[in-house]
């Protein structure tokens, strides 16, 4: 062992005597290092600090390998930035989608990555009893504020802190996208009862409509975003059933504005070019023909769900 490589020494004390013990404390060592990491990247990202390139130098890896391995992830972590935006202007859901998602039998269910609370409130109004798992500090008051008969818990998909086969239902509404699936899947699968069921929800905006497609041009022009809303699963999850519920959300024009605003790619933007965005928007309502002089607005969506149980 080299003595002078400051890591070597650190990893060796943490593990000293060896064994599973040593394993374990090791492992602890190393996740929160790398959270740590992850807080510093984020910082200097944020700050405009340091360029891909030179984070990844310092972290021993290419430009493309620091952009894969944390891109995502900051994204994801962004939400908090916009609290109040994504609380007021993202849309709830259909009255009909709980029925289908949460299957007549089960009683305790786990809402995974759940924001502000947007669904939470509708499973408790449906009288469940449910354990909300938020990881942003920012988001997790909010939704324990709106929310408050739910039991709002810090954590991830990653490291959900329940119990095994401690739930009979999982959903997960518009966070799918960011989980490590290769790490959710199976922990997902350990928190579920045997026959549980997993549900994975969208709402997406129905850009059949000429005005919702023309707002889409505008959110997407730096950065189209593409998601897939009918994934599969792998084992130990069975065959995938979907549904599909088209609605509508009654908001207003600052609403339309909060809901973009919310948008992690939006909020991503340097301050210029998010603020033209935002003026660009605020003009295409002012201006569109099924839009100018009107109070209230009605947001076309469709809401998809894939469901699946616990093989």
């Amino acid at each position: 062992m080299d003595d002078n490589d400051p890591g070597r020494r650190v990893a060796a004390q943490v593990a000293a005597g060896g064994g599973l013990d040593g394993l374990h404390r090791l492992s602890e060592t190393i996740e929160a290092l790398e959270e740590r990491r992850t807080d510093l990247v984020e910082e200097l990202r944020r700050g405009r600090q340091a360029t891909w390139e030179e984070i990844g130098r310092a972290c021993g890896m290419t430009r493309q390998g620091a952009t894969r391995r944390w891109a995502g992830r900051l994204r994801a972590r962004s939400f908090g930035l916009a609290a109040t935006a994504y609380q007021q202007g993202r849309p709830g859901y259909p009255q009909a989608l709980i029925g289908s998602a949460v299957p007549r039998e089960a009683r305790r269910v786990l809402d995974l990555g759940a924001g502000t609370g947007k669904l939470t409130g509708m499973l408790v109004e449906a009288g469940l009893d449910v354990v909300a798992v938020e990881p942003d500090p920012q988001m997790r008051d909010r939704l324990a504020a709106a929310v408050p008969k739910a039991a709002v818990r810090a954590g991830s998909a990653e490291r959900i802190p329940l119990p095994d086969a401690s739930v009979d239902a999982v959903v997960v509404a518009q966070a799918w996208h960011w989980f490590d699936r290769a790490t959710a899947v199976p922990e997902i699968a350990r928190v579920l009862a045997p026959g549980g069921t997993l549900a994975l929800i969208w709402n997406v905006r129905d850009e059949t409509e000429p005005w919702a497609a023309e707002l889409g041009a505008l959110m997407h022009r730096s950065d189209r975003q593409r998601l897939d809303t009918a994934p599969d699963l792998p084992a130990p999850f069975g065959a995938p059933e979907r549904l599909e519920i088209r609605w509508e959300h009654p908001t207003t024009p600052a609403g339309v504005l909060d809901m973009v605003a919310s948008r992690s790619y939006v909020i991503a933007l340097p301050e210029a070019d998010r603020a033209r965005l935002l003026a660009d928007v605020e003009q295409l309502l002012a201006t569109h023909p099924d839009l100018a002089g009107r109070d209230e607005i009605a947001v076309p969506y469709v809401t998809r769900c894939t469901r699946v149980r616990l093989g």
